[in-house]
């Protein structure tokens, strides 16, 4: 009787350490495994801003600024990466993809709302978990 109620306590503060810590599924998914290289993807280039350019308009020496459509096969992924040095927007024109963040997923559909911020705190990775491709565009910042 003891054993059951020792587990039954240890359960029960298990789940209120979910509820409390408004962990989920997805956010512990998210810190246990990442994708480690990209695979599946498909990118298009359509614009580009040159070096020279973005420094004679902007004073910013050193970037372009890049206009490129990715299709991601189904079972494809983008490995985890950050934006310290490369901000940028993405918006999801076809499909539906999942992002990981250290602190869980969450799902694009095709026209949403908003598009994915890339800004100086952003460490991310990206699935495509369905069986169609997806396609979305990326507008960034690039030092390479």
């Amino acid at each position: 009787m003891n054993r059951i109620r020792s587990i039954l306590i240890g359960v029960s503060i298990f789940a209120a350490g979910l509820v409390i810590g408004n962990l989920d599924m997805r956010s512990l998914r998210a810190q246990e495994s990442y994708p480690t290289k990209s695979e599946g993807l498909d990118l298009t280039k359509l614009g580009v801003v040159s070096k020279e350019s973005m420094s004679r308009q902007t004073g910013l020496t050193g970037y372009v600024l890049q206009l490129r459509m990715v299709t991601m096969e189904p079972g494809g992924q983008i490995a985890r990466h950050k934006h310290d040095t490369r901000p940028g927007l993405v918006y999801t024109l076809e499909g539906s993809w999942t992002e990981g963040r250290p602190d869980g997923e969450r799902d694009y559909p095709a026209g949403g709302d908003k598009a994915i911020l890339e800004d100086a705190d952003t460490d991310h990775w990206f699935y495509n978990r369905t069986d169609k491709p997806v396609k979305f565009i990326i507008c960034d910042l690039d030092n390479r």
